[in-house]
């Protein structure tokens, strides 16, 4: 056995991931992690029903097969899983993959149950290993149409992860869960190619010389209490000269856009939509605001400390699992939009206190580079892989 053990960790593993191929935190952690272990010799599948928005470039070690849906009139809501589970199996048979990574509860982890019971029924015994995000526990799996299914998903998966110990505490909480939940957090590839020659001049643009760039990035959603956002800034520029980016899309968008006119700020608030330049906005601000109502971990946050932004935000989730009180930035509680300007303010007002909270910004994201959270998957697919071995 320990021979056995001994070949498994150095051989390449074929992996499938099933996750969603969206802008949001689980889809981009899934594609980076598939990218990282491709560079590493592993061949990875991305299974899903379009391509990822990270996944810019298909090479020998990267594939992606497209989950079509045919349209049938009989069904009101088009099966995505049945269609799903039946591309993993062809998959798995075509590509002789040996274990399944999916990326929330549902309706992958489901799907990918069902897909390892057809695949049993031929002969083929695979692993699969389901990482929980957040909303699929926290939101949408605590549903009571959907609580049975989500329980029995994650308490048949082979191996379950959770991005943080906020979300593993509330899993455990809102489910009758028997199998072991596992801690891996979220990770950021950092020295990403910054042009850096291109940034005093590109900030010129958006800001002049004496004002400090502040900067939110998110989906919009009530849960990122964007109105808090625009009032902390409110209170920032009040003391300062400051200009705010506002990076992303969602149905609190427009909401936003109306209290920066109420306030008398519109000219000092930049709403960039749904934007490819994330790396190149956060590599001229100096400040990130994230008062979210709740994150089970926080990657935006992570995303601006990778590029030497400190963080204020609330206290709530996996946020303070991310964001160090005192060290990357400052926590509030969730509201307290004075408490976050007072600390914002106490951050950005005088550039050699502002140059260490980047320092340490920098320092903190160190901890969750990508090469420090990747093998912690590749022990965990070894140890999946050893179970199953005959």
């Amino acid at each position: 056995m320990d021979l056995l053990n001994s070949l498994l960790q150095n051989a390449p593993m074929k992996i499938a991931i099933v996750c969603y191929p969206t802008f949001g935190g689980s889809g981009v952690v899934a594609t980076e992690l598939g990218l990282e272990l491709a560079r590493r010799g592993h061949e990875i599948h991305f299974i899903t029903y379009r391509q990822p928005v990270r996944l810019a470039l298909i090479s020998a070690n990267v594939h992606y097969h497209e989950v079509n849906v045919p349209e049938y009139p009989l069904f009101h809501y088009q099966p995505y899983e049945l269609a799903l589970s039946s591309k993993l199996v062809d998959m798995v048979k075509l590509h002789k993959i040996e274990l399944l990574h999916v990326h929330y509860a549902i309706p992958h982890a489901y799907a990918g149950y069902m897909a390892k019971q057809m695949l049993k029924e031929e002969g083929i015994d695979l692993p699969m290993v389901t990482t929980l995000h957040g909303t699929d526990i926290t939101l949408v799996g605590n549903h009571p149409f959907y609580k049975p299914a989500v329980t029995f998903s994650i308490n048949k998966s082979d191996i379950v992860t959770s991005v943080s110990q906020n979300l593993k505490d509330e899993t455990l909480k809102l489910f009758q869960i028997t199998n072991e939940i596992e801690v891996i957090p979220n990770f950021i590839e950092l020295n990403k190619n910054i042009d850096n020659q291109s940034i005093p001049c590109y900030r010129s643009v958006i800001a002049q010389k004496e004002e400090r760039v502040i900067t939110h990035i998110s989906n919009f959603r009530k849960v990122k209490r964007i109105a808090d956002v625009v009032k902390i800034f409110y209170k920032i520029q009040q003391q300062i000269p400051a200009k705010l980016m506002m990076v992303g899309d969602g149905p609190e968008k427009e909401k936003a856009e109306i209290l920066c006119e109420e306030l008398g700020i519109q000219d000092k608030v930049i709403f960039f939509g749904n934007s490819n330049e994330v790396d190149r906005i956060l590599s001229y601000s100096d400040l990130f605001l994230l008062p979210s109502e709740t994150e089970s971990f926080g990657l935006a946050a992570l995303e601006a400390m990778a590029m030497s932004v400190p963080v204020i935000s609330s206290n709530s989730g996996g946020l303070p699992e991310v964001n160090f009180n005192g060290i990357s930035g400052y926590l509030s509680n969730v509201g307290d939009v004075d408490d976050m300007a007072h600390n914002a303010l106490k951050i950005i007002r005088e550039p050699a206190v502002l140059d260490k909270f980047k320092q340490q910004a920098l320092e903190t994201a160190r901890k969750f580079d990508i090469h420090q959270i990747l093998p912690l998957y590749e022990e965990l697919y070894q140890r999946a892989l050893s179970a199953y071995a005959h």
